[in-house]
């Protein structure tokens, strides 16, 4: 039996993960199962897969998941370094699908312990792409990329020569407002941004979607997880999200990964890894499917992909001071204090800020100076949500 930890369980990477073990229980151990403040769904997924431990990541919430586990013999946790500690447990595979910078420690430590990482927290690349990729090869680990578009890179380099890569495009469904005038963003609300035309995901990725903000990480992740030059990494928007990335290479070939939009696919092809089995996913009518469309990914329209771009030229510490920028402005565009195309003018503020202290941008890429410059760019943006309020 396969050892499994999943950390966001109770979020739709989770769900689905759950979803693909439980149709071969026999396979599976289930080691951690971690979660934030769905303690109901928590519980039932510990109690049904039988964990050995569940954690809440809200403190406060650690007696009502103490309550829910009452008599079943599952340890119950809470708080960052419960999760850490969950992560020192032996394991075979790991999922990381904790939305934001709180999975990074967690996901390293699972690399320490020789665990092969699905990686669906694209803030661990933003953030700390190097401290990953070394830690990983140093405690003899793996990391499985989850995200859709880059497992579909993953799929399309295997066999293949990274010095023959020319280009990698990663594709962008373009979010709940691709069809709003630009002139009707101003006034769009949370509620609004949160209903995704494809994909069936959590509140703040669906508004990052619509943000772009999820796709500039993206960029950002591509660059550091498969060490490609910044300049050949493209993004376009394809509505109907069916072509999840595309390669390119020097003989003028793109290879590209079709599939429907759903993610087991990613999830089990890295659960699976090396070997490919059947998923219960849609098999694709390409006659029925009709027509794939392109449009261009507009940086006037999505401010996000050109700070991207300037963050992968920037390096250091860059990526970690965006992630939290970006995580503390979609905080205030939810909370209503302020507004959709807001969102990116406190991120670049933010970046402007902090790279005006290059101590801060240029330090080693440590667990402690990630920690460090997320922290400072929290302040930052709290200071310019403030300013932009009064």
């Amino acid at each position: 039996m396969r050892r499994i930890t999943i950390f966001g369980a109770t979020g739709s990477i989770g769900q689905n993960t759950l979803d693909l073990i439980g149709r071969d229980r026999d396979a599976y151990k289930v080691v951690a199962l971690s979660g934030d403040q769905n303690i109901r769904q928590l519980a039932a997924d510990a109690i049904r897969f039988d964990a050995e431990i569940a954690i809440t990541a809200d403190l406060d919430r650690l007696d009502d998941l103490r309550t829910a586990l009452s008599g079943t013999g599952i340890e119950a946790a809470a708080g960052p370094a419960a999760l850490v500690e969950a992560a020192s447990r032996p394991a075979d595979w790991v999922m990381s699908s904790i939305v934001g910078s709180a999975g990074l420690a967690p996901g390293l430590r699972a690399l320490e312990q020789g665990a092969s990482l699905a990686l669906a927290n694209k803030e661990s690349m933003v953030c700390a792409g190097p401290l990953m990729l070394s830690t990983a090869k140093r405690f003899g680990a793996r990391i499985l990329p989850v995200d859709s578009e880059h497992s579909a890179v993953f799929q399309a380099l295997i066999g293949e020569d990274l010095s023959a890569v020319e280009r990698v495009i990663i594709t962008a469904s373009g979010g709940a407002f691709r069809d709003w005038p630009l002139e009707d963003l101003a006034g769009a609300t949370p509620e609004q941004a949160a209903q995704h035309p494809n994909w069936d995901m959590g509140q703040r990725i669906t508004i990052d979607s619509a943000t772009m903000f999820n796709k500039a990480l993206e960029l950002i992740e591509t660059k550091e997880f498969f060490q490609i030059d910044p300049t050949r990494i493209e993004a376009v928007v394809h509505p109907e999200s069916m072509i999840h990335a595309l390669v390119g290479f020097n003989d003028g070939a793109l290879m590209a990964h079709v599939g429907p939009a759903d993610m087991r696919h990613a999830i089990g092809f890295a659960l699976h890894y090396p070997d490919r089995k059947a998923l219960p996913v849609e098999r694709l009518d390409l006659v029925a499917l009709g027509q794939l469309t392109f449009r261009p990914a507009d940086e006037t329209r999505w401010p996000a992909l050109r700070l991207a771009r300037e963050v992968m030229a920037a390096g250091g510490l860059s990526g970690a001071v965006f992630n939290a920028a970006k995580e503390r402005a979609l905080d205030g565009f939810i909370a209503k204090r302020i507004g959709f195309q807001q969102i990116a003018v406190v991120v670049e503020e933010v970046l402007s800020r902090v790279s005006a202290q290059p101590s801060h941008i240029d330090a080693d890429i440590t667990l402690d100076n990630v920690v460090d410059a997320d922290h400072l760019a929290r302040v930052r943006a709290d200071e310019i949500i403030n300013e932009l309020e009064g």
